[in-house]
């Protein structure tokens, strides 16, 4: 299914955030109150809760939209190679539209975005761009043993986490088994945020001799947490949905080939119901959009090569000529002088 409509990427929904920016920036709190309950009602897809939240939290649903932005380009990124690469499938708009399949991809496509959500309100605290919300003054104390203590502005990641909970999780009302993939999704989303967290620190003490840090919490580059969510991609478990025993509410397990190789499911796992399509031909109604036209790799034996990428329906080759700079020199002083060079390039195109 598709990630781009999966997350906000559609014009439409941008050109809404940059006027709920000018809101937060010029007008008055009224006019704000006023406005955002107007322009959010206007986004396609959100819950009745989720419209209330961004009415009450323009500010945030900057960094909301923000976040969905990132969330996309990373995605992105880390599955170009693959059949499913993130690319939009036409048609589908709405703001965080259900994935028809419960599949791995449907996880990673839920985890990065509950991910690049918090991320981004995060950050955005640490900005002082939110209000009330700022750097993560709880950590206190100090360890003068291992001459450190903390200090500085960590990064807020509570309500950051807090915030995407609340906003994300306002979708899943139905209390059934896809619902549970997608919470738990969302959480193991916020769960990458967290384990990825770097504690740095400033040296304190006479001429540099660092007889003391001082040690505060940021936020990692988003690459970071994007092969973390891959990671937990290729090792995601496969769950069902059952009733336990004792409150009688429906619940995932990991499935089990025997009961003694059971394992416990964590929070930080990504589930999936439901076995992956090939993704090699368009079907539209499970949101697919397949691979013809995709471009290839001859030489190679991966995911991107054209045996695997093309599904065996073979690849047109395009030749094509490219003028690039070359045997650059430079003279003194002080240029660089390079003559133009031309280089045949081949291409393969999945059919």
């Amino acid at each position: 299914m598709d990630w781009r409509y999966t997350i906000m990427k559609c014009s439409f929904s941008n050109f809404i955030i940059w006027v709920l920016i000018f809101l937060v920036l010029w007008c008055s709190p009224s006019v704000i109150a006023i406005g955002a309950h107007t322009l959010c009602k206007r986004f396609l897809g959100l819950t009745k809760k989720q419209q209330q939240m961004c009415a009450r939290n323009p500010e945030v649903m900057f960094a909301v939209g923000t976040g969905a932005q990132i969330a996309i380009k990373e995605c992105q990124e880390q599955f170009k190679n693959q059949r499913w690469n993130c690319s939009e499938t036409p048609g589908k708009r709405a703001f965080g539209y259900v994935f028809p399949v419960g599949s791995r991809e449907a996880a990673a496509a839920y985890g990065a975005w509950s991910a690049g959500i918090s991320y981004s309100i995060t950050q955005e605290c640490s900005k002082g761009r939110i209000p009330n919300c700022s750097c993560d003054y709880s950590k206190k104390g100090s360890s003068y043993s291992e001459g450190w203590k903390w200090g500085g502005c960590s990064a807020n990641i509570k309500y950051g986490g807090s915030f995407a909970k609340r906003f994300i999780d306002a979708r899943e009302i139905e209390g059934d088994a896809r619902s549970l993939m997608n919470l738990h999704n969302n959480r193991a989303g916020r769960k990458a945020v967290e384990a990825n967290v770097i504690t740095t620190c400033k040296c304190h003490g006479v001429s540099g001799s660092c007889t003391l840090r001082t040690c505060w919490q940021t936020l990692p580059p988003f690459r970071d947490i994007g092969n973390y969510i891959k990671q937990r991609f290729e090792e995601a478990r496969h769950v069902r949905p059952v009733r336990s025993k004792k409150h009688r509410k429906l619940v995932l397990r990991i499935r089990s080939i025997s009961l003694w190789k059971k394992k416990r499911l964590k929070s930080g796992d990504l589930v999936y119901l439901s076995e992956s399509p090939n993704y090699c031909d368009y079907n539209p109604e499970i949101g697919i959009i397949g691979t013809g036209g995709r471009k290839c790799n001859k030489s190679s034996n991966g995911p991107d090569s054209c045996k695997v990428l093309c599904c065996g329906r073979g690849y047109n080759t395009l030749v094509k000529t490219v003028k690039r700079q070359c045997q650059c020199k430079f003279h003194w002083c002080c240029k660089v002088i390079c003559k133009v060079c031309s280089e045949v390039v081949e291409e393969n195109f999945c059919k």
